[in-house]
């Protein structure tokens, strides 16, 4: 616990300070108007939330030439009507060893010197292989399979049952995704892609649960996806309301109807002429305030909930906004402090 205090003491200390904003008061137009954009899926929502979008990389689209890599363990098998000794030889280290490991570029075979097959497909160094023996001996016909690639994979963590699946240059996301067989309720708005170490604008619920194909890469090696727990992405309902705590938000958002139907909705004590929801930056947050007849009479996707958000129900008229932040700011905190943890550590 030492090191959360180390990382929320800067915070603590900011909130406790004469220094607050003056927190803007928003009303129902501008829920709405925030919710069209979060309709539009997670790229709307990190903009929203200030976070900087990286442009889809150039060819991303595109299939390209699998190429034999440095590490890759080749399966070789060859065939000659009276060198068995030869064939067993090669049999032999198939199965003791694996296969043939490229090194610098190159594979070492019994009978003959070292072969360069760094950076061509599995059939031109079939061909290569086969005329470097048939340089020596004829009737010879080689086979070549990859058997391990250590560099041209894609890896996965996070809620899946395959740590890492070889490309092919024609692999699509879609199709990895399918792969890696992740749980019913993962958390796709807040799983991710990685490539050279820096996340994509992709959107993996809008790919997997909406069909949207514009979104499906082709896979390079050392990519990396990370799918996320259903705990992961939550949003805070406090106050007076049957049960206080965090709620779920597998497809990055969910309307404020549903959010208050479970935690069992608003008692007698609460007041519902008042149902605030704070989002954005702790110390000068964007506060919306809301009434019951909205969420009666507005509908579902025009009062819309995502990630980081608190909603606060009051036990009576709040009339002293600055005072009634900075009472709740320490308990907020926390919660966003394990809100935001997934995003320090990506």
């Amino acid at each position: 616990m030492f090191w959360l205090f180390i990382l929320l003491f800067p915070i603590l200390t900011a909130c406790s300070s004469s220094n607050l904003c003056e927190y803007p008061i928003m009303g129902a137009d501008e829920f709405v108007i925030d919710s069209y954009k979060i309709r539009q899926g997670k790229l709307a929502i990190l903009e929203m939330e200030g976070i900087e979008i990286e442009e889809m990389p150039c060819g991303a689209m595109d299939e390209y030439k699998d190429t034999i890599a440095e590490d890759d363990l080749l399966n070789i098998v060859i065939y000659h009507p009276s060198r068995r000794d030869l064939m067993e030889a090669i049999q032999f280290i198939n199965h003791s060893v694996g296969g043939f490991r490229v090194k610098e570029g190159s594979v070492n075979l019994p009978d003959i010197p070292p072969v360069f097959v760094g950076g061509l497909t599995l059939e031109e160094a079939r061909v290569k292989l086969q005329q470097q023996f048939r340089s020596q001996m004829s009737d010879i016909e080689v086979f070549i399979t990859y058997h391990d690639r250590l560099k041209s994979k894609v890896e996965l963590t996070g809620m899946v049952t395959t740590a890492a699946i070889p490309v092919d240059g024609k692999l699509r996301l879609y199709e990895t995704i399918a792969t890696a067989r992740i749980p019913p309720d993962a958390n796709l708005f807040m799983s991710y892609v990685m490539r050279c170490g820096r996340p994509l604008p992709i959107d993996l619920h809008q790919l997997i649960n909406k069909g949207d194909m514009c979104q499906n890469i082709v896979m390079r090696g050392g990519d990396k996806i990370f799918i996320a727990s259903p705990k992961d992405g939550l949003a805070m309902v406090m106050g007076e309301v049957f049960r206080q705590g965090p709620i779920a938000l597998p497809y990055g958002f969910i309307s404020l109807r549903e959010a208050l139907v479970s935690v069992g909705g608003i008692p007698f004590t609460g007041d519902k002429r008042h149902i605030q929801v704070i989002r954005g930056n702790l110390l000068c947050p964007k506060i919306y305030d809301l009434s019951w007849e909205h969420i009666v009479h507005l509908p579902n996707d025009s009062l819309l909930i995502m990630p980081g958000d608190t909603i606060y129900v009051s036990a009576k008229p709040i009339t002293e906004w600055n005072r009634f932040i900075e009472q709740l700011l320490p308990t907020s905190i926390l919660f966003h402090s394990g809100h935001r943890m997934y995003s320090v550590f990506d």
